[in-house]
């Protein structure tokens, strides 16, 4: 047993002193670089800029032919609590007019329709008056921001 124990004693005093070695050695190689918290520097491929402007170009061509939004007028036809009787008079607008895109608002607890995109309030008169006889509840015309599609310009409608 006595041997046993100087063995154990030997083994361990070595294993300190290698563990001892290889953390002094790993102290000598860190390099500890100042760091500098004002400025970044960033490395980027130079073909990121091309994508960037390539994008770019691509959200300008597609942001002419879309949509965009302009003071108006839109008609208020219902306003209630019921999902079912907002929907029900929604696919009667689109039976009767066609032409008109409505919109389901919700605002708790109310469910609302309004149907339109008027630029002048004259035209909004003409559509209110025609909607009355199938909403007798009335239709009301309000300030709303609407969708305009952008007229085409003669650059357009050119080919190269």
């Amino acid at each position: 047993m006595n041997n046993w124990n100087s063995n154990m004693k030997f083994i361990l005093t070595i294993a300190i002193i290698l563990f001892n070695t290889t953390c002094f050695a790993q102290k000598d190689s860190i390099k500890i670089l100042p760091i500098d918290t004002n400025s970044v520097i960033v490395h980027k491929d130079p073909r990121l800029d091309l994508l960037v402007k390539k994008q770019a170009t691509i959200n300008e061509k597609t942001s002419r032919d879309s949509r965009r939004t302009d003071k108006g007028y839109r008609l208020m036809i219902m306003s209630t609590i019921n999902r079912d009787d907002i929907y029900n008079a929604k696919a009667k607008v689109y039976t009767y007019f066609p032409e008109l895109k409505a919109y389901v608002w919700y605002q708790s607890p109310y469910f609302r329709l309004k149907a339109g995109n008027f630029k002048d309030r004259k035209d909004a008169e003409a559509y209110r008056k025609r909607l009355n006889t199938y909403f007798p509840n009335g239709v009301f015309i309000m300030n709303d921001i609407i969708e305009v599609r952008p007229e085409k310009s003669t650059e357009d409608n050119m080919e190269p």
